[in-house]
């Protein structure tokens, strides 16, 4: 699945903060909980888009992750 170049600019600007709650092992600050809230609301849309192009796929992998478990 290709991204568009504004999907993809939104993820970059988003990427960031991500190494930082990581690099950390908390959120520190508010403003890192709302860039966390729109990292999961674009990674939602994108999901969402995948699973229509792709449904056998995700049924295949959600599968294979409860079978490893």
């Amino acid at each position: 699945m290709k991204l568009d170049a504004a999907t993809f600019v939104r993820l970059r600007r988003l990427a960031p903060l991500l190494d930082d709650v990581l690099s950390a092992g908390e959120v520190e600050h508010a403003d890192q909980a709302v860039g966390l809230a729109s990292l999961a609301q674009l990674c939602s849309q994108l999901f969402d888009i995948y699973h229509c192009e792709h449904p056998g796929e995700i049924a295949q992998v959600r599968l294979d992750a409860l079978e490893s478990h």
